[in-house]
């Protein structure tokens, strides 16, 4: 079965297929940078980042092209609160967003164009919005003239006169300048309480700065020209923002601005939305220097489908941590147990694959691909009590290497993997020479009745990364560890 993904356009499952031949464009839409990520942000990024990871899976070059809003309102606030420039306040939160998704073990953007460096193509959409009749000046900003897009609300679903129903109804001065209410913004005037903080740019109708939707048409443009194969973002991108993108977009180019439309589902936290008036909005790295685990909160995201909400407790965080450790501690198998790679079958050869690619295809199931996982790691974790405590094996060594290499495989297509100095031999800085001597101590000490110093030894292996078992026939097993490893 082909990949299928949910466009929000046509509101159905589609089969997937690029407009080059192994070749796939994916824009999505980046964090507007007047603050630290939060799980929301979390949620979208390990979504989009495992689409990319399967289509490269798949055999398909992907250009991902992500951008950052660093010219918007809310920096503008931002900045005026601070004292700061919006440059600085920007560039703050764009080297606070890559620690944090470095972090979250998502794989870097192609590209990251910011609002700011493609002013001049900005400009130019907007002077031929306003030339085909589709945008119009009112005192130094301009504005779309959605009446202008007939088929304006094609995205969301609904039509004008539906959204004109659910409008606030304000009176405001700017919308007494609009021909239409839901006429949108794509310039807006320089004003001159903002001149500390920015300096404008200057356009044919006037000095100002663009809007936040047009920013988005204007990157697509240039990074892909009129289409993109996949557009992706949060559901609340849906309306107005990818609305407008559509309506900017196509009425200059006369072509689909996306083949395909894919949002990922809100979050909440403990079931209510997550929001600082209610006192439970939290940052990705306020989660992080508590002292959870990055691959733990990868693996909370991925156990809901990214369509479905996902709901953040302390419970569904401690039990992804439990499965973390329970996943870790089997991408670490090669450490424990004798794998052989003679004969043993290639990970896309493994019976497993073509479960998980089963889970994949159907809309990125990463619910369903996790439970071909957990199969495989709990599968290795029995033989590696098995061995560590018994000196044997129930399956051959080819066997298990085959499980274990499919399983790092399958795990990296959804970002899941332990760390190198978790997995280096040479983590601990210990030689097997120094190992083997600090055990042949230990041995003497539990000989010599010594039970305290043996333990100090045991715990200064550990501590190093050696877990130490010892066997009924009197002799010692060690492997390497993390500290916090559960095998047992």
């Amino acid at each position: 079965m082909p990949l299928r993904l949910y466009n929000t356009l046509s509101r159905s499952l589609e089969p997937f297929s690029s407009r080059v031949a192994n070749v796939a464009t994916i824009y999505a839409c980046g964090v507007t940078v007047y603050d630290y990520c939060h799980l929301g942000h979390a949620r979208s990024y390990v979504a989009w980042d495992v689409l990319r990871r399967y289509l490269t899976f798949l055999g398909y070059t992907v250009h991902y092209v992500q951008n950052f809003t660093d010219i918007d309102d809310k920096i503008l606030r931002r900045a005026q609160e601070t004292g700061e420039s919006m440059a600085t306040v920007s560039d703050r939160y764009i080297a606070a967003y890559h620690e944090d998704m470095a972090r979250l073990n998502i794989l870097p953007a192609t590209a990251y164009p910011r609002a700011t460096a493609v002013i001049p193509a900005i400009i130019e959409l907007i002077q031929q919005l306003i030339d085909c009749d589709c945008a119009y000046v009112a005192d130094g900003d301009v504005y779309y003239a959605v009446e202008k897009f007939p088929s304006y609300g094609k995205l969301s679903g609904r039509h004008l006169s539906q959204l004109m129903a659910g409008a606030s109804g304000r009176v405001e001065e700017e919308d007494r300048r609009k021909r239409h209410p839901l006429d949108f913004a794509l310039w807006k005037a320089a004003k001159p309480e903002e001149a500390r903080v920015y300096e404008p740019w200057s356009a044919p109708w006037g000095k100002g700065r663009p809007g936040w939707h047009i920013e988005c048409s204007a990157m697509v443009q240039q990074a892909f020209g009129a289409t993109v194969d996949i557009h992706c973002g949060g559901m609340d991108l849906i309306f107005p923002h990818h609305e407008n993108e559509i309506a900017q977009s196509e009425a200059v180019s006369q072509r689909p601005l996306a083949r395909w439309w894919l949002h990922n589902g809100f979050v909440t936290v403990n079931t209510e939305k997550m929001s600082k008036s209610l006192g439970n909005f939290t940052t990705i790295r306020d989660l992080l220097q508590q002292g959870v685990e990055p691959m733990a909160l990868r693996l909370l995201v991925l156990q809901a489908q990214y369509r479905k909400p996902l709901d953040f407790t302390d419970t569904a965080l401690d039990a992804a941590a439990k499965g973390w450790q329970t996943l870790a501690d089997a991408l670490r198998a090669n450490q424990a147990l004798p794998l052989s790679a003679t004969e043993a079958i290639a990970p896309k050869e493994h019976p497993s694959t073509a479960a998980f690619c089963a889970a994949m295809d159907d809309d990125l199931n990463t619910a369903a691909a996790l439970a071909v996982l957990f199969d495989l790691a709990k599968s290795l974790n029995r033989e590696q009590h098995r061995y560590l405590h018994g000196g044997q094996l129930e399956r051959s060594p080819s066997a298990l290497s085959a499980d274990w290499q499919t399983l790092v495989s399958l795990a990296q297509v959804l970002g899941l993997e332990v760390s190198p100095a978790d997995s280096s031999p040479c983590a601990t800085g210990l030689s097997e020479k120094e190992i083997e001597a600090l055990i042949q101590e230990r041995q003497a000490a539990r000989q010599a009745k010594n039970y305290a110093e043996s333990d100090r030894l045991r715990d200064l292996l550990l501590a190093h990364g050696i877990k130490l078992v010892d066997q009924k026939d009197g002799s010692t097993h060690w492997f390497r560890v993390p500290a916090t490893s559960s095998l047992s």
